[in-house]
């Protein structure tokens, strides 16, 4: 019952569901009596007779650790829904150990925060077996604004969601990039606003992929050499104004090292090749 779980509790108990909660510190479950859950003092108590559990947990150690002092009480054909971001690995073996005893994994992480929780928006990744998916799919779509199936295979769903994250922390970590650059150049934010309310970088995004996937790097629209130009004023405009770059100096260094390869005339996304290929 953190901040997400919490939340998917208030809005299943609105829609007419009954819902038993229980959580590690046992105040955070107390908190959803007022909403009508019935709060749970253990665990055993909380999956007793419930057709599915839902999960919102730390990672792969806490969910094997509650799944099995859970497992005990568990009814017979149980399913088992597991919204926590976890590893491949940890997914797929989940699924397998709990089928061989009876019960039905599905892991469905998500990118939702605790207000998409409450108002069932955003989106929730599922993969595995296709009949299970269907079956559950009416459920979990009450659930959040868009369910994303990506097939049979029971651990993409965990991939993907690390894949989304991936891209968060790197797309934040530019930001911070650009706002440390901004003080060194002594523009506000409110003018870096002003930018981005007019030009939206991010709806180049599918294009860039695409390009990314084609290995077309012969035709460029910004070279290579150009852009480690650029990246090199970033970096001494930053050292100028007394502000650190976290990250575009590693990306520097990868540019360097695909110039000294000969490529500095190709398109600049070439940078990303090895990961492509």
């Amino acid at each position: 019952m953190g901040l997400l779980g919490t939340n998917f509790v208030r809005a299943m108990i609105k829609k007419g569901s009954q819902v038993q909660v229980w959580n590690r510190t046992f105040e955070k479950a107390a908190a959803l009596e007022q909403y009508g859950a019935i709060v749970c003092a253990d665990i055993t108590t909380a999956v007793k007779d419930a057709a599915i559990i839902h999960l919102t947990l730390r990672d792969d150690a806490v969910v094997d650790d509650i799944l099995a002092k859970a497992g005990p009480a568990l009814q017979p054909g149980a399913i088992i829904i597991d919204h926590t971001t976890t590893s491949v690995e940890g997914a797929i073996e989940r699924t397998r150990s709990w089928k061989q005893r009876g019960f039905t994994y599905v892991h469905a992480p998500v990118f939702m925060g605790p207000a998409n929780a409450l108002d069932s928006s955003g989106y929730m990744l599922v993969s595995g077996d296709q009949q299970v998916i269907a079956s559950l799919e009416p459920a979990l779509a009450k659930m959040t604004g868009k369910v994303i199936n990506f097939g049979p295979e029971p651990g993409r769903a965990a991939g993907m969601k690390l894949l989304g994250n991936c891209f968060l922390v790197a797309f934040t970590s530019g930001i911070a990039d650009t706002l440390s650059l901004a003080k060194a150049l002594k523009i506000p934010v409110s003018d870096i606003s002003m930018l981005f309310d007019s030009w939206n970088p991010g709806a180049g995004l599918p294009a860039r992929l695409k390009k990314l996937a084609s290995g077309d790097y012969e035709t460029p629209s910004w070279e290579l050499n150009m852009a480690r130009k650029d990246v090199g004023l970033f970096l001494h405009e930053a050292q100028h104004g007394g502000t650190k770059l976290a990250v575009i100096p590693a990306i520097a260094d990868e540019m360097d090292r695909w110039i000294a390869k000969g490529q500095g005339n190709k398109d600049w996304s070439v940078i990303a090749k090895d990961a492509i290929s």
